[in-house]
């Protein structure tokens, strides 16, 4: 039988082979603050007095873990002795790469009420953002689950009221068999009638093959740039909830698909999925992470119903509260693609909306000719230059028609990604498949998404997956022309 020790000494021996630096002196409180100091101090390239710094611990240590998250993604200010204020980090927020990785073991919290051990943790910077609670290999990970739980619903526990606060996912295993989850509230974080924790998942590569060894997660998924970008660009922060949200794999995977396509200039493509999973928080991310490429003008969102603009600004706008600006008619909408705005980089609208600001023959294009206005396609030529990505909605619908044609014809520096749940092509593998639509007979797969939507169910997510996998025996790259 494989003790917990044993796996956690591996554990910890596989992290320092990725490049983790093994504190085995940070075992209690004191010790976690003080490190934290030296790197907060270092980062920030200030020097605080004993005063500020135990102000400073006050103002940033909170018992919601909405509001601790929010912090350690941000730029902060604290106001100093002398009245002037110091902006600051948690990490390096511009690249977590950069920062420096940590990984302590049995670190020990005791409070008033409260004596907690916790295996491993992953300090970044500092800051405490991963624990990794292990078993013996006979003893299931739920068990683990449960001690995390436990631990969380003691009064005045570490979590609370020390740097803990900041604890971003946690990660179980018994060494072949490893889970991992995001950190929330309490109304966001418990076990069901079935004892199952609600939403956990277990890593995967491209393909779905699950990772579950915990050496081989660690290679995939606990590498310093991996698990930075895990934190920083695919976890999202619910507003309207006011909880963390973990990505699924394969979410994961069409989203670093489109950004690397964008970043490489590779052309067109679009994302295969099913109902249920996850298009509106995917196609989310991928918006929210253009929106911070310098290299790109303008995201615009492309919906082919009204009722679906509405829809999908409102959705965008539970997972970042005013995000999206309703576009109320034509001419809003092509103020806010003219704009220099930040706020206005990334838009939503139907795909008529746009059809009609490009048609010269439209009505309200005529009537701005007969006032000697300029047309709103001939205002909208100053972005023709410009680097713009068009994501599509329900693409095997909306890329039909004069107006998808106007879109492609006006911007030539566009990319277009589309997602669907049913792509047409004229032939694959010398088989007939339906619809006869040329120009997508070439399009180019970015990613099926589709394996993991019932996770309480094993004989629905088998039949979800047998489903898929008979439907789709010819997964393979190409491109949109």
């Amino acid at each position: 039988m494989t003790k917990e020790r044993e796996i956690e000494e591996k554990l910890i021996g596989k992290l320092t082979d990725l490049k983790y630096i093994y504190r085995p002196d940070i075992r209690d409180r004191d010790a976690l603050e003080k490190n934290f100091r030296e790197k907060f101090e270092a980062l920030n390239r200030v020097h605080l007095t004993d005063d500020e710094f135990a102000r400073l611990s006050d103002e940033i240590v909170s018992q919601d873990v909405f509001t601790s998250s929010k912090i350690l993604r941000e730029t902060n200010t604290f106001d100093r002795n002398d009245g002037t204020p110091l902006h600051y980090t948690m990490v390096n927020i511009k690249d977590w790469c950069k920062n420096t990785f940590e990984v302590v073991n049995q670190l020990r919290i005791n409070t008033r009420s409260s004596h907690q051990r916790y295996d491993v943790i992953i300090l970044i910077n500092g800051v405490p953002v991963a624990q990794i609670e292990l078993k013996s290999l006979a003893i299931s990970p739920r068990r683990a689950m449960q001690q995390i739980v436990d631990y969380k619903n003691e009064p005045g526990n570490g979590y609370t009221n020390t740097l803990l606060c900041f604890m971003q996912l946690f990660i179980v295993s018994n060494q072949s068999d490893t889970w991992y989850f995001a950190n929330n509230n309490r109304r966001h974080f418990s076990f069901d009638a079935e004892e199952r924790f609600l939403p956990f998942y277990q890593y995967a590569d491209k393909e779905n093959n699950k990772i579950t060894n915990l050496n081989n997660f660690a290679d995939a998924f606990l590498a310093k740039c991996t698990l930075g970008n895990m934190i920083s660009r695919y976890m999202v922060l619910v507003a309207c909830e006011q909880k963390l949200l973990m990505m699924r794999p394969y979410q994961i995977y069409a989203v670093k698909d489109i950004v690397e396509c964008i970043d490489q200039n590779r052309g067109n493509g679009y994302i295969w999925h099913t109902t249920g999973s996850g298009k509106t928080l995917t196609s989310f991310k991928a918006s929210t992470l253009l929106k911070d490429d310098p290299d790109i003008d303008k995201c615009i969102f492309v919906v082919d119903r009204k009722d679906l603009d509405k829809q999908t600004r409102d959705e965008f706008n539970k997972f970042q509260q005013g995000c999206l600006e309703e576009n109320t008619n034509t001419a809003t909408l092509v103020s806010r693609l003219l704009s220099n705005d930040f706020a206005d980089k990334v838009i939503v609208t139907t795909i008529q909306k746009l059809g009609l600001a490009l048609d010269e023959n439209s009505k309200r294009n005529k009537i701005r000719k007969r006032n000697k206005k300029l047309t709103y396609k001939e205002r909208l030529e100053s972005l023709q230059k410009k680097r713009m990505v068009f994501i599509f909605d329900e693409y095997h619908r909306s890329q039909f028609g004069d107006n998808h044609k106007a879109i492609k014809e006006f911007f030539p520096n566009s990319q277009l990604f589309g997602f669907t749940g049913t792509p047409i092509f004229v032939s694959v593998r010398g088989h007939s498949v339906r619809g006869q639509t040329p120009q997508l007979s070439q399009l180019r797969i970015l990613l099926l998404a589709s394996f993991c939507v019932f996770r309480s169910c094993k004989k629905i997510f088998q039949l979800r997956r047998y489903r898929v996998r008979v439907r789709v025996p010819f997964i393979h790259l190409r491109r949109i022309h």
